[in-house]
């Protein structure tokens, strides 16, 4: 009976501080910060640096307190980005079928015959080859790969095949742990005892795809060995488009809000210009400091990429967000329904002044593909010359493309 293949991990160590080292040498051995937004908060941090406290998302004052004499720099998705796709080039070497699942994370098809040392002839080849430190796992599914590689952190090679040992390992592992399962899927677990993953292998099918979907059932089934699934070499379509993230602080400010979202916007629309899609609707999140999340969906009377359009529907779905008073501390803007090229068609009703629009959309566009991002913006994101003058923010972790999340 031909065995099983199995299902190869790699996983780069504080990829973003070992990214820093790599073209900075001298930092080798030292504790490195990487900084996001405006160089306030930490985003990653080496295993030295972790070794003083210091935690992702802690301001930086707070963090040089803990860590006096680490290196603190700010992040460069652009470089970033260039290790992440050396990375799967050479892991390409070793497997012809690979999944880019995130900037630093990798997936492959790889042989029953795979062994401890194939593991680690891989995640040297990596350190030798691209300078980066990456932890390699060989287990029957992916879900298990992801888990056992967790356990073998930093710059570990391991290969767990047999049920006994996956079992002890995976009783010592909070569900939580499990790429899919944050605290609210594990609060609707924990009235049926299922605390571990090994308690999530063992429990009734049935009643995990009630209590977690057919998502949760996939997962109930790779904790079991069977490969749910499959390695994908090529992302699928997009079923829906966001851009959004911090605002950089807190606001209070209507125009500020408004200013944010007209800069999501318009990092929407490059987003579906680039996939060649169309949203049937727009929906506007904002997250609160001081008051409970907001969310208001508005659906378009035609699918539109363009910005006069979507602007109008982003505006109601402010409207619906918005507290005054209140302070926001993050806003998404995310596009639904997506139609394809082939798909569109316009109202009966347009006018000159849409084709007007159109022109002056497509204008805008040649200019900023010729002459670099946002050279024309709206003139509501003024509030925010400094961010658009910072390098660091023309490239963000979404802006990598073909991979599956971040």
């Amino acid at each position: 009976m031909k065995r099983q293949t199995l299902v190869g991990f790699g996983d780069a160590d504080s990829f973003y501080a070992s990214a820093e080292a790599v073209r900075r040498p001298w930092m080798g051995g030292l504790p490195i910060g990487v900084l996001g937004n405006q160089g306030a908060c930490v985003i990653a941090r080496n295993y030295p640096m972790k070794k003083y406290g210091v935690k992702v998302g802690e301001p930086i004052w707070e963090a040089k307190v803990k860590c006096p004499d680490g290196v603190y720099v700010k992040r460069d998705f652009r470089w970033y980005e260039t290790l992440s796709r050396r990375m799967l080039a050479e892991i390409q070497l070793f497997s012809p079928t690979v999944e880019y699942y995130s900037i630093d994370e990798f997936f492959w098809r790889g042989e029953a015959t795979c062994d401890k040392n194939a593991a680690e002839r891989i995640r040297d080849h990596i350190q030798q080859v691209v300078r980066v430190p990456m932890t390699v796992a060989f287990a029957r599914t992916r879900t298990l790969a992801k888990l056992f590689a967790d356990t073998a952190k930093p710059f570990g090679a391991v290969v767990i095949t047999e049920p006994e040992q996956e079992r002890e390992l995976l009783a010592k592992t909070s569900v939580t742990e499990i790429a899919g399962i944050a605290r609210r899927k594990a609060a609707r677990l924990e009235p049926h005892g299922i605390r571990t993953c090994l308690d999530l292998a063992d429990a009734n099918g049935l009643l995990v795809r009630q209590l977690l979907t057919v998502t949760g059932h996939d997962l109930w089934l790779e904790l079991n060995g069977v490969q749910a699934t499959p390695i994908r070499p090529t992302r699928s379509p997009h079923k829906m488009i966001a851009r959004g993230g911090s605002l950089a602080g807190r606001v209070r400010d209507p125009f500020t809000l408004y200013g944010w979202l007209v800069r999501n916007l318009e990092r929407l629309i490059e987003e579906l210009h680039y996939h060649q899609v169309r949203p049937k609707a727009l929906s506007i999140y904002v997250n609160y400091h001081d008051d409970d999340s907001a969310g208001r969906t508005v659906h378009l009377n035609v699918p539109s990429d363009r910005f006069d359009e979507l602007l109008e529907a982003a505006k109601l779905g402010l409207s619906g967000t918005w507290r005054s008073g209140k302070t926001a501390t993050h806003m998404h803007v995310v596009a639904s329904g997506l139609t394809r090229r082939g798909g569109w068609q316009r109202s009966l009703f347009d006018t000159i002044d849409d084709e007007r629009a159109e022109t002056l959309a497509r204008v805008k566009r040649e200019i900023n593909e010729r002459l670099g991002r946002w050279k024309v913006r709206s003139g509501a994101t003024l509030f925010a010359n400094a961010w658009y003058d910072d390098p660091a923010n023309e490239h963000e972790v979404c802006d990598i493309r073909g991979k599956f999340c971040f």
